[in-house]
């Protein structure tokens, strides 16, 4: 037999479990594609229309920021109810500290991420050390926070917030390098910048897995992947290009997924986390703190929806007592639509990412073609069902 066909790190059996791992990794993602071919089609091409597409951007990065940190959470067995009403809270927090505390903006900042902080350590205490279940912890904790929103704005609104704050989740990063036409020039240098990043990564970790032994994908569907990022990468950014610019949202929520995307895969805290939600009593035995992660778990997801509702309360201009209604829902949603295994152990942040995508889509493709909301909520219920049908009948065949 010869070496192409087969080596000794590289039995007959790995190529089509590598082929199997490969199509359930990229089956969301042609998902995505097939969605937004398809409300193209059906909304005449004002789908993907320059200023749809900041929209898309600006409208669903709470939804983005909030999958992060609960990807993390369901990986470790976990789920957390709280975030919608902690976003509501945190929102209302950082519109006292400038309006009645009268902090600069960037202090009310700082302020809204400690109480999220704060939020998550109280929620981790009792699911780590007194190891009540997470989902009744952060079930009580919505209704807590949910009253606690109300008390802090009187049942009312808080506006008039500063331009700088309001541009978080609804301003862009300025033309410093010109335009060409109507075409930021800026937008178009950091797409490219991110198509190398990507393809750097990319090599980089396919050749740390050859060095290790594991299987790797072929040069041909490696540069092909790359390829057909690289041009999406640059058609959303021409089409930002032609509308405003970069949104400043999107700067945070790329340092978010580079940063996210390092801990849970190259860290010795992602490799814990993982460890906890796929074998709990095999962590244990072989060291893992598991207080702490579970613990740290609920502090980041806390700073997390802290960060969502600084977003959120910024693209509204106000603080409102009814913000972050169902948030939760759509990014658990978002988290299981994207390949997260309902026990646990299983998922990751570019997969929620994109579960986030496929829930912002078929909200502005639904919204786009009028359809009534009550509809779009049993269409989104839908998807989610499927998308979890899918990952369970997946995991039967593999175990076949």
């Amino acid at each position: 037999m010869s070496a192409e066909t087969q080596t000794p790190t590289e039995p007959a059996a790995v190529a089509p479990r590598r082929l199997a791992i490969d199509l359930r990794q990229y089956g969301i993602l042609a998902a995505l594609v097939a969605i937004i071919v398809l409300f193209e089609v059906l909304t005449g091409g004002r789908l993907l229309m320059p200023g749809n597409v900041n929209n898309l951007i600006q409208q669903n990065s709470y939804v983005l920021i909030l999958a992060i940190g609960m990807v993390m959470v369901i990986i470790a067995g976990h789920i957390d109810l709280s975030v919608g009403s902690v976003v509501a809270m945190v929102g209302a927090v950082a519109a006292l500290a400038m309006s009645e505390w009268h902090l600069p903006w960037w202090l009310a900042v700082l302020v809204a991420l400690f109480a999220g902080a704060l939020v998550g350590a109280w929620q981790g205490f009792w699911v780590a050390y007194v190891q009540i279940p997470a989902f009744i912890v952060t079930l009580a904790g919505m209704l807590l926070f949910r009253g606690l929103t109300l008390v802090f704005l009187h049942g009312g609104t808080i506006g008039g917030l500063p331009n700088e704050f309001v541009a978080i989740g609804a301003g862009w990063l300025p033309s410093w390098l010109g335009t060409v036409g109507r075409t930021d020039v800026l937008t178009m240098v950091l797409g490219l910048a991110a198509c190398v990043l990507l393809v750097v990564f990319q090599v980089s970790a396919r050749n740390a897995r050859k060095k290790l032994a594991l299987p790797v994908e072929g040069l041909v569907q490696l540069w092909g992947k790359a390829i057909v990022a690289s041009a999406a990468i640059l058609a959303v950014c021409w089409q930002l290009a032609n509308y405003s610019g970069t949104p400043i949202i999107l700067i945070i929520l790329a340092l978010l997924i580079l940063s996210y995307n390092f801990i849970l895969n190259r860290s010795v805290f992602g490799r814990h986390v993982y460890a906890i939600g796929g074998n709990f009593f095999a962590a244990v035995m072989s060291g893992v703190k598991t207080k702490r992660v579970n613990f740290a778990l609920f502090v980041n997801i806390g700073m997390l929806a802290a960060l969502a509702g600084v977003v959120s309360t910024s693209r509204a201009g106000s603080a409102v007592a009814s913000a972050g209604q169902n948030y939760e829902l759509d990014a658990i949603a978002a988290v299981f639509i994207g390949g997260a295994a309902v026990q646990g152990g299983v998922g990751t942040v570019t997969g929620a990412m994109i579960g986030g995508l496929v829930m912002g889509v078929l909200n502005m493709g639904l919204s786009i073609l009028s359809v009534d909301a009550a509809w779009q909520m049993a269409i989104k219920g839908l998807v989610l069902l499927l998308a979890v049908a899918f990952d369970l009948v997946n995991k039967r065949r593999g175990g076949r």
